[in-house]
C-alpha cells in the first residue's frame, strides 16, 4: 500500500463544500443522526477505502481536534481497510450541542455504537489519540464490545493533574484569527509537542482544525463550550485514574507514547504492558502529546500492528 511520502507537496484546501486542493484517495464526507441526552444531533465522519470492505478501522481524535487529523494515516491504510474518521459532537462538521454538558464519555460512546450500527459490521479495529482513546478504552472494557483490535495514542488509564492543567490554560480560550496566518502561529503554540513539524504539515493542521467564520476571518473547529464540562470533570480532580475500566480489556493493545508526552508518563506505559491487555508498547521519539501520523514511520508502527490481526 502506498504511504504518502512527499507531504510537503500537499496543498491542503479539502474541507468539505471546497475545491482547489487535491483528494486524498477515496475521501468521502458522510453524516449519523445520533440520539443525546437532549436531543438528536449530527455526527460527521469521513470515509476512506473500499465501502464494501468488511474490515473497518475507526480512527477518533483528540478533544479539540476532528477525524481530518487522520487524512495521512487513513489514505495509507484504505487499501487495506475502510477508514472511518468521525467528528465527535462538538467538533469539526459535526453539530454543537446545546447543553454543554453533555459533552461527556457517554454521549460520545454512544454515539460511535450508533455509527458502527451505521456501518453494518460486528467488530471494528479502533486507534484513538487521546479523547479518542478514553472512547475506546471504555467501548473495549465492556462484555460484548465491537473493538477486536486496538491502539491507544498517547493516552492510559492514569493522567496526572499537571497535564490536565495545562490542557485547561487553553481549553476553549482560542481567539478569532484574521487569516490562516495567524491561526497557524496560534496552532504551533499550543500545539507545538506535536513535535518538529514541516511548514506544510503545520499549515496541513491549521486548515484541519479551523473554520471560516459567517463574519470573515477564522476560529478554531471546536465549540468553546466544551470547556465546561471538562473543567468540572478535571479540574477538581487530582488525577485520573481508569485502572479498573483499563485492566478489563481483553482485546489485543498496542499503546504509542510520545517520549516526551506529560498526559501518559513512562512508567503508566510501562505498567500498561504488564496488565489488562498487556499492551505492546512503542515511544515516538521528540514527541510530546501526542504522535499525529503526518510522518511515515509512525503510520508504520500502527499498520504493522492492525494488519498482524489475521481477521
Amino acid at each position: 500500500m502506498a504511504i504518502l511520502k512527499q507531504f510537503d507537496e500537499l496543498v491542503v484546501s479539502s474541507r468539505p463544500g471546497q475545491s482547489g486542493g487535491p483528494r486524498l484517495n477515496e475521501m468521502r464526507a458522510n453524516s449519523v443522526r445520533c440520539l443525546g441526552p437532549h436531543g438528536l444531533h449530527r455526527m460527521a465522519y469521513t470515509e476512506w477505502g473500499d465501502p464494501a470492505n468488511p474490515r473497518v478501522l475507526v480512527c477518533v481524535h483528540g478533544l479539540t481536534r476532528n477525524g481530518r487529523d487522520f487524512d495521512v494515516l487513513a489514505n495509507a491504510l484504505a487499501s487495506d481497510y475502510r477508514v472511518i474518521c468521525p467528528d465527535i459532537v462538538g467538533r469539526g462538521c459535526s453539530d454543537r450541542l446545546f447543553f454543554p454538558d453533555d459533552y461527556a464519555l457517554p454521549t460520545y460512546a454512544n454515539d460511535i455504537i450508533t455509527l458502527i450500527a451505521r456501518l453494518g459490521v460486528e467488530s471494528v479495529h479502533w486507534l484513538g489519540t487521546s479523547m479518542g482513546g478514553l472512547i475506546g478504552m471504555f467501548l473495549s472494557s465492556l462484555p460484548g464490545s465491537p473493538i477486536s483490535r486496538m491502539v491507544l495514542n498517547d493516552v492510559g488509564p492514569l493522567i496526572a493533574l499537571e497535564a490536565l492543567q495545562r490542557i485547561g490554560e487553553y481549553l476553549g480560550k482560542a481567539p478569532d484569527f484574521a487569516d490562516l496566518g495567524e491561526a497557524e502561529a496560534y496552532v504551533r503554540t499550543v500545539c507545538a509537542p506535536f513535535g518538529a513539524l514541516t511548514d506544510a504539515q503545520w499549515r496541513f493542521m491549521t486548515v484541519v482544525g479551523t473554520r471560516p467564520k459567517a463574519s470573515g476571518g477564522f476560529e478554531m473547529n471546536y465549540d468553546r463550550a466544551i470547556a465546561l464540562p471538562y473543567q468540572k470533570a478535571f479540574l477538581e480532580a487530582k488525577e485520573i485514574s481508569l485502572w479498573p475500566m483499563y485492566d478489563a480489556i481483553r482485546c489485543p493493545t498496542m499503546v504509542l507514547r510520545g517520549a516526551q508526552s506529560d498526559i501518559l508518563l513512562h512508567d503508566t506505559a510501562v505498567e500498561m504492558t504488564g496488565r489488562g491487555p498487556r499492551a505492546k508498547l512503542v515511544e515516538i521519539p521528540a514527541v510530546g502529546h501526542a504522535p499525529m501520523f503526518l510522518e511515515e514511520s509512525q503510520v508504520r508502527v500502527v499498520q504493522d500492528f492492525l494488519l498482524a490481526d489475521p481477521g
